[in-house]
């Protein structure tokens, strides 16, 4: 039987993965500097990466910062019924080919909708419950659900499929990569959540 100081650990784990999933993929009502690379370094609470581009970025973390970290997820977790946010790029008149897709726990729904997102060029973030999927000539093709819209897109073997996973602050050191939605207060950047590859996967969103 679950201890009570253990069922308050998992309610408060929960509680965290929802937060982060709303700050990475919710539409705030402030502009998101998504912020993608590797961690150079944490002094306190000022957190340098080294972004895709090349770029230093000192990223202020805020008073009651939380992380959330990722782990692989399979075909077999996206079924109908699932909550997903899918990045894709658009081909020609078919379904959008899938360049990441993460799979939200059971229950949560975050950012709902079809939207622009700037992991590519051209490409687009759908937050939408799969209301079927099925194999296509190229692979797997779920439709994805959401209010006023439907998408299709296709899941290459290439699609790195991921979902929420515990992580620790102690996570956050040297050389791990990290995808932090940030805003811009000021002349800097300002996060109040976290997302680690803490299990040997880069955040792929």
């Amino acid at each position: 039987m679950m201890t009570r100081s253990r069922r308050i650990r998992a309610a408060c784990l929960v509680f965290g993965l929802v937060a982060v999933a709303t700050a990475a993929f919710g539409q705030a009502p402030s502009p998101t500097l998504r912020v993608r690379g590797t961690v150079q370094s944490v002094d306190g609470q000022i957190l340098t990466v080294k972004s895709r581009e090349g770029d230093v970025v000192p990223v202020t973390l805020k008073d009651g910062w939380t992380i959330g970290g990722i782990k692989a997820a399979t075909l077999a977790d996206i079924k109908p019924g699932t909550f997903v946010g899918a990045a894709a790029m658009p081909r020609g008149d078919g379904p959008m080919t899938a360049i990441e897709v993460l799979v939200f726990p059971p229950g949560v729904k975050s950012g709902e909708g079809h939207y622009g997102w700037d992991l590519m060029p051209e490409s687009t973030m759908t937050n939408a419950t799969v209301a079927s999927a099925v194999t296509g000539v190229s692979g797997p093709v779920v439709t994805l659900t959401y209010p006023g819209g439907e998408k299709q897109v296709a899941i290459t073997a290439e699609t790195p499929l991921v979902t929420f996973a515990p992580a620790e602050k102690s996570d956050l050191k040297p050389g791990m990569s990290v995808f932090i939605p940030a805003t811009r207060e000021g002349a800097g950047l300002t996060a109040g959540r976290v997302i680690v590859g803490n299990n040997g996967i880069a955040p792929p969103m």
